[in-house]
């Protein structure tokens, strides 16, 4: 079984296989989305893929959880309620968006329906370790010179193990990526006290100002 290296620590057996050889193997980034589009999920709910969005070569990648509501009636990564702190803590932190590769770890939402409301349910490991290997496939094709996890199941999904961010929040090592470890957006969100939820917000410009500045040329 393939050992992979943990965000902050020593090898660590590998919880999950990242390698399928019988799957076709995608000669582009292109080849890759039409795959995963053609698909069926891999969870309950949403019926079509969202796939990632940006330039190839860009110096930041950023990967989030799954796609949400918005993410999956639009289409897009991203355009939801975290996608829009998202978009306002990249401008507070100097990093424009368009200069940047965002993802998700799972394809798919993954939700209940409650009435109307299609209610977002957490992928679990087994669900996170089908989407695997087309995760590290776009990475290797998008070849960024950083990739930052967005919270836990980002995390989990790029180390192959699981992480607890207060513990292993910053810099980081993905088997041959170069990495930062820090929150999802939609964490900011459920704080309800303003004072609390302003301290997490300066945090994670904090931390994508970071990691821009690991991810600029030497």
């Amino acid at each position: 079984m393939k050992k992979t290296t943990s965000a902050h620590g020593p090898e660590v057996q590998e919880s999950f296989a990242d390698l399928e050889p019988q799957r076709h193997q995608p000669k582009s980034l292109a080849e890759l989305n039409m795959m995963i589009a053609a698909a069926k999920p891999m969870v309950h709910g949403g019926h079509k893929a969202v796939l990632g969005e940006g330039r190839v070569g860009a110096p930041l990648a950023l990967v989030g959880e799954q796609p949400g509501d918005q993410e999956d009636l639009q289409g897009r990564p991203f355009v939801g309620p975290a996608g829009r702190l998202l978009d306002r803590a990249l401008e507070a932190a100097g990093v424009d968006r368009k200069d940047t590769y965002v993802t998700n770890a799972v394809k798919h939402f993954k939700y209940v329906q409650r009435g109307k409301r299609r209610i977002h349910q957490k992928p679990t490991v087994g669900e996170v370790k089908h989407y695997r290997w087309w995760l590290l496939k776009e990475l290797e094709f998008v070849h960024p010179h950083l990739v930052v996890a967005l919270g836990a199941t980002a995390a989990l999904a790029l180390s192959g193990a699981p992480v607890v961010i207060s513990r292993n929040r910053g810099a980081a090592q993905f088997g041959e990526f170069r990495g930062f470890i820090t929150v999802h957006p939609s964490s900011l969100l459920r704080h309800t006290d303003k004072e609390t939820r302003d301290a997490a917000y300066t945090s994670f410009v904090h931390d994508l100002r970071s990691a821009a500045r690991l991810a600029a040329p030497l």
